[in-house]
């Protein structure tokens, strides 16, 4: 048990310490986020399965709040992986590769970004709307694993988490979700002093 556990942490700890390579990246990604809300703009997030979670665990800490020490206006973010009556019905009548395409399709205008989380990039549903946003000229940004799949070449910006263990990929993820988050919050609440 303790070598397993020692085994898990030093992977762990293996990949987040790549991460400050994608130190220029990720700002670059929080300027652009909070540029994009300045200008009306929204962010539309969307995951399968634990990425599905991710997604809508950052979209809470946009509408709520991410720092239990700090009050501010809720900044504008929905989850298309969280409306079950929705994602059952496209599935049912349409295809499982629409579920966030025609949420985004009706919910998406000028000045939004598409945040996709995808542990493979290879998704179907998720290339769908990546393409639609490309179609709607929508900023994408992807937070990725292993080399980032086929979605790796539809995102305007993407952090790809170099691993192909989808936990540790996926602790990766809602590290830099809340690192980017925090970026964001902090401009935003530099901005209003």
């Amino acid at each position: 048990m303790n070598n397993s556990l020692l085994k898990n942490i030093s992977e762990h700890n293996s990949i987040f310490s790549k991460l400050i390579n994608q130190t220029t990246n990720l700002e670059k990604i929080i300027k652009l986020i909070h540029k994009k809300l300045n200008l009306g703009g929204k962010i539309l997030l969307c995951g399968n399965g634990g990425s599905a979670a991710d997604a809508q665990h950052l979209a809470a800490e946009f509408l709520i709040r991410l720092r239990p020490n700090i009050n501010r206006s809720p900044i504008p973010a929905i989850s298309l992986s969280t409306d079950t009556s929705t994602l059952t019905a496209c599935g049912n009548d349409y295809k499982f590769e629409d579920i966030f395409l025609r949420p985004f399709i009706a919910l998406s205008k000028k000045n939004d970004i598409l945040l996709i989380i995808s542990t493979s990039g290879n998704s179907k549903n998720i290339i769908k709307v990546l393409k639609q946003a490309k179609k709607n000229k929508i900023t994408t940004i992807g937070f990725l694993g292993n080399k980032g799949g086929k979605a790796s070449k539809l995102c305007d910006f993407k952090v790809v988490v170099d691993s192909k263990n989808t936990a540790r990929i996926q602790e990766a993820h809602i590290f830099i979700g809340h690192f980017v988050f925090t970026g964001v919050e902090d401009l935003i609440l530099k901005r209003s002093k």
